[in-house]
């Protein structure tokens, strides 16, 4: 069949909507007609060849839609069911195994080079010319075909086109701090960039109910919508020194911070923020061997730097869990969205990167 979708061509092109033919399912997979696909940094990053995805490639991994057909075996979904797709895994892994797919052990390669677990693509050009699948889903088109394990069947009482980003975004930063830092109650989080992420932290914090949540940004007016969803501080880096500022706040340093922004030196300044026995969280994803600089002696002091993969979640339970915040008015991620068509992709990233919008969403159908 085909599919209107937005390819990638090369770095620095902008995204150009191509016909593309579009195989069936295969066994333990699904064809999802999208309604509606969030656009990600990730998705950025990868136009620009930060992380060199094959081209030509058709990006999006923040898709929501109805189920069109499966393929053999697929026993979690039905014709008609509306789904989220999520990250790819393998599902064999000791990672997965274990219940931890987020860090599955070829994640890489489901994720990032191109291809589905066999091995080929599943778009292609009308000249048969293979188009690199992104995160096992491809979803800046109107049909994706995606794997069972990406799949989240999700209630039909919520507007389906909304939830798309719930599979990467807003699950990483409420992840980190739900699924990863799990904050005591009255307990002091910072959370370093006030996009979609960041924000989506914000919300988290106030669900965990941590007592001073602190965010630090640039932009006055993202630091007042902070405010809205739950931060009790703001800092602009332009008006203090950020690290005086959070021990004059916390009392000495903050338990947890989360940095978003992928700039090293904010990086330096959430690790130096920290109090003893706190732990910093990496979202931010800059560009392949990005390296960051830090006091020994700061760590030294019970202080721990993690990384962080797609919330630390199991889509199929965490997703659900969000979408229940959110249909009980404590987890507001609507707020954060704007929506587009897909011929306005090219609009919708601007204003992503230029900060006018934080949460872009590409209505497709």
């Amino acid at each position: 069949m085909l599919t209107k979708a937005a390819v990638t061509n090369g770095k620095g092109d902008p995204f150009k909507i191509e016909s593309l033919k579009v195989d069936e399912p295969k066994a333990g997979e699904v064809l999802v007609r999208i309604v509606g696909v969030g656009i990600c940094h990730t998705d950025l990053i990868v136009r620009d060849q930060y992380y060199p995805v094959p081209l030509p490639a058709v990006l999006g991994h923040e898709g929501s839609g109805v189920v069109e057909k499966i393929g053999d075996g697929v026993t979690t979904v039905v014709p008609g069911d509306h789904v989220v797709l999520s990250f790819a895994s393998c599902g064999t892994c000791k990672s997965c195994m274990t219940g931890r797919p987020y860090a599955c052990q070829t994640f890489y390669e489901l994720n990032f080079t191109g291809t589905m677990q066999d091995g080929t693509c599943r778009i292609h050009k009308e000249d048969g010319t293979d188009v690199s699948n992104f995160f096992g889903q491809a979803s800046f088109s109107e049909y994706a075909v995606v794997s069972e394990r990406n799949v989240v069947n999700v209630p039909k009482d919520v507007p389906l086109e909304l939830l798309g980003p719930l599979g990467c975004g807003i699950q990483t930063g409420s992840g980190a701090v739900l699924n990863k830092l799990k904050p005591e109650i009255g307990s002091s989080i910072v959370v370093f960039g006030s996009g979609s992420v960041g924000l989506s932290a914000i919300m988290a914090a106030k669900v965990a109910s941590c007592g001073t949540i602190i965010a630090v940004d640039v932009q006055e007016s993202r630091l007042e919508f902070a405010k809205e969803l739950g931060a009790t501080h703001t800092i602009n880096p332009k008006n203090v020194n950020v690290v005086e500022e959070i021990q004059a706040i916390t009392g000495g340093g903050a338990d947890y911070t989360i940095e978003t922004t992928s700039r090293p030196e904010v990086l330096r300044q959430a690790v130096d923020s920290l109090a003893t026995l706190g732990t910093t969280v990496i979202i931010g994803a800059p560009a392949l061997g990005t390296e960051v600089s830090l006091d020994v002696n700061t760590i030294l002091f019970e202080k721990k730097v993690t990384g962080l993969l797609l919330g630390s979640s199991i889509p199929q339970i965490f997703i659900p869990q969000l979408i229940g915040l959110y249909k009980e008015g404590k987890f507001p991620f609507d707020k954060l969205v704007k929506y587009y068509t897909l011929d306005q992709i090219n609009q919708a990233a601007d204003d992503s990167e230029s900060g006018v919008t934080i949460k872009p969403i590409l209505k497709i159908s």
